[in-house]
């Protein structure tokens, strides 16, 4: 089993419009946008970071918006659901903040004990802010959101599958515990990490499977402290079957990927050396940074992405 998984990295998902997408985030959400760079395979399309202060592993969505994308469909095989974690008693303040933006898909509900609202993204994406202990994170108040409602960082994820079990078993393997089912769902946890330490396996035996496009999660990253634990958990993936590969920079982070039996694309970040490395924090995500093998196209790659509009 792997002990050294932290919960949660980031989430990225694929999205619409650039400036829509940077709008919801920025100025519905009110998080910080921590990193203007672009798709290191397709340096055409945008790769946008939002989160809190400094970009903390746990608090970081992120996403590529390809412009005019289809949007996706939902279904098995995929993050239905991406969570973020709010304090206590926030849930009222966030119905009325939503509902004024516009947004849809707003439903209350509750899972194991724990208050939420789900509501759409911009491409119909799956979201749910949950309410919880604060558990020492402080959100970003540089928006006019309250910090007593502030988004603290992520809680978790809901995978949408065909069949939970095997990636339970994963999970398991990963240095999550089973915690409790209510219908179905199944609650797994992972203990001694960060505060984005939640995944919820949603069972559908007879959905059909997700098609990817606007709206839809590309992939959801773990956390580890640094790139030789990394390898250390690359080699124990390996050796109990899994395809992964090898490790590739991001600049803000190094990254491994492989596919889950539920055809989920997990992917192990580690927290070194972080969104600092090119920016200090006071300006971080204020210009765009190109890994250096882009640099030389700068002219040109600007040149065709949109300007984003603040």
């Amino acid at each position: 089993m792997i002990t050294k998984i932290k919960g949660l990295h980031h989430v990225t998902s694929m999205a619409g419009d650039a400036n829509d997408n940077n709008a919801f985030f920025t100025k519905v959400l009110g998080l910080r946008r921590v990193k203007i760079t672009v798709n290191f395979d397709a340096p055409e399309v945008y790769h946008l970071y939002f989160g809190d202060e400094v970009g903390t592993p746990g608090a970081v969505m992120t996403t590529f918006p390809f412009g005019q994308m289809p949007r996706g469909t939902r279904g098995v095989g995929e993050v239905g659901v991406t969570e973020f974690a709010v304090p206590h008693g926030a849930l009222g303040y966030w119905k009325n903040r939503l509902a004024a933006a516009g947004v849809t898909g707003l439903i209350e509900d509750e899972a194991f004990g724990e208050k939420r609202l789900g509501f759409d993204g911009p491409d119909g994406d799956g979201f749910a802010l949950v309410e919880t202990d604060v558990r020492g994170r402080t959100p970003w108040t540089g928006a006019d959101v309250p910090e007593s409602a502030a988004i603290l960082g992520f809680h978790g994820a809901r995978f949408a599958l065909r069949d939970a079990d095997a990636t339970g078993e994963l999970l398991r393997f990963m240095g999550y515990q089973k915690m409790d089912t209510q219908g179905d769902l199944t609650r797994y946890v992972v203990e001694g990490g960060n505060a984005a330490d939640t995944i919820d396996l949603q069972e559908a035996p007879s959905a059909k499977p997700a098609n990817q496009g606007a709206g839809s999660v590309h992939h959801i990253a773990f956390s580890v402290e640094d790139r030789a634990t990394q390898l250390d958990v690359r080699k124990r993936l390996v050796d109990t079957g899994y395809d992964v590969t090898p490790v590739i920079d991001r600049d803000y982070f190094w990254s491994i990927y492989f596919r889950t039996p539920g055809d989920v694309l997990f992917e192990v970040a580690t927290n070194e050396p972080g969104f600092d490395r090119d920016e200090d924090t006071a300006n971080l995500g204020s210009a765009l940074k190109l890994p250096d093998r882009y640099e030389p196209h700068r002219a040109k790659i600007e040149a065709h992405l949109p300007k984003l509009v603040e």
